[in-house]
């Protein structure tokens, strides 16, 4: 039986962090800006390193590794979309839909991860898949229940059925698949990434249901959630909108467990969801604005576990 939550979080220090034209196709969450993309850089980083300096000072992990300005890479700071480290040692690439996106992946940060005392024993690359349209992008596709080896995963361009499907039959986890969707203008278009509206803790889940449009689909995540002793607390889809389904769940050294979550999305929720959320561990609120307005992706999309 497995963990569910890290003591060690990857983080990478952006040097042109800036909005990503190739990923607005289907992220909803971006927002262009009047900021120049030097001031868009600085404060990302005055965020970044403040999310750093807040998750240390907590006795929470963090190796941070500075991205290189030899290739454009603006979503850099967003490694949990690349790559997974696991509690068995498995170390997991994955094919992502942006083709700058790709530029990320950098062994030279794993073996940085590996040299900083990550038990390494198995590699597995799935980037080959890209060649035929098959994407699955990390913990923004794949939200793991260790503890029960369930992954739970909403289907979208980002998301393949078949490398879901490959993925879990390879680490042996089941799959609990279904559709997401969001309100943009007058439709409602699939949401990018399950972890924008989903996040499963230790003892609960942080769900948008509204979001969930097929009544089956609801009912069958529903039952997962009950049969596997899940306290529900359910977030509004203007919640979501505000990234408040985008939370990560973390342990320090001594076990003493906390959840991430942006000021954007704490601001966003009322006394009840707070005080329910605040039974269950400590809340480290991290201010990221500029992060999440120009990169549509808050506080978790930020973090790559390392078990």
């Amino acid at each position: 039986m497995g963990r569910q939550n890290a003591n060690t979080v990857l983080m990478i220090e952006p040097v042109a962090f800036g909005f990503n034209a190739e990923t607005e196709v289907n992220n909803f969450f971006q927002q262009r800006g009047n900021h120049s993309a030097d001031q868009v850089q600085l404060l990302a980083l005055v965020e970044f390193n403040g999310m750093v300096e807040q998750l240390r000072s907590k006795d929470i992990r963090v190796i941070v590794v500075k991205d290189t300005i030899e290739t454009y890479t603006p979503d850099s700071i967003f490694p949990n979309n690349w790559v997974t480290f696991h509690e068995d040692g498995s170390v997991v690439v994955y094919p992502v839909f942006a083709l700058n996106r790709r530029l990320e992946r950098r062994y030279d940060i794993i073996q940085h991860v590996i040299d900083s005392g990550y038990k390494h024993t198995k590699f597995s690359d799935y980037t080959c898949f890209e060649n035929q349209n098959y994407f699955l992008e990390g913990t923004g596709s794949l939200i793991f229940d260790h503890v029960n080896r369930i992954v739970y995963a909403a289907l979208s361009e980002r998301t393949s059925y078949e490398m879901l499907l490959g993925f879990c039959g390879d680490f042996g986890f089941t799959p609990v698949i279904f559709s997401a969707f969001q309100t943009v203008g007058q439709r409602r278009l699939p949401i990018y990434h399950t972890n924008v509206m989903l996040s499963v803790a230790d003892n609960y889940v942080v769900i948008c249901l509204d979001c969930i449009d097929d009544k089956e689909d609801r009912e069958n995540l529903l039952e997962s959630f009950r049969k596997t002793g899940k306290i529900i607390i359910s977030i509004s889809e203007k919640q979501m909108n505000n990234f408040a389904g985008n939370m990560l769940q973390l342990q320090n050294a001594e076990g003493t467990k906390y959840l991430v979550l942006s000021e954007t999305a704490y601001n966003s929720l009322d006394n009840y969801q707070l005080n329910k959320l605040q039974s269950f561990n400590e809340l480290i609120v991290v201010p990221v604005p500029t992060i999440e307005q120009y990169g549509g992706g808050s506080v978790r999309c930020m973090m790559a576990e390392v078990f």
